[in-house]
């Protein structure tokens, strides 16, 4: 999955700073894109993942 997808997936749900785990995992389903495609676009942007319940995103 592109940067891109991510990037305009997280503009379309108003995602800028941080992002809390349910939301990750709702985008990741609703927009086909992989759990970690996402953890590695907020990792490269800065984008806070909180609430991880499982590890997943750090």
């Amino acid at each position: 999955m592109s940067h891109d997808a991510v990037a305009e997936a997280f503009a379309a749900e108003g995602i800028e700073k941080e992002i809390r785990c349910e939301q990750a995992f709702a985008i990741s389903e609703k927009y086909k894109i992989e759990k970690f495609d996402i953890s590695r676009y907020c990792n490269k942007n800065g984008i806070k993942i909180r609430g991880c319940q499982l590890g997943c995103f750090k």
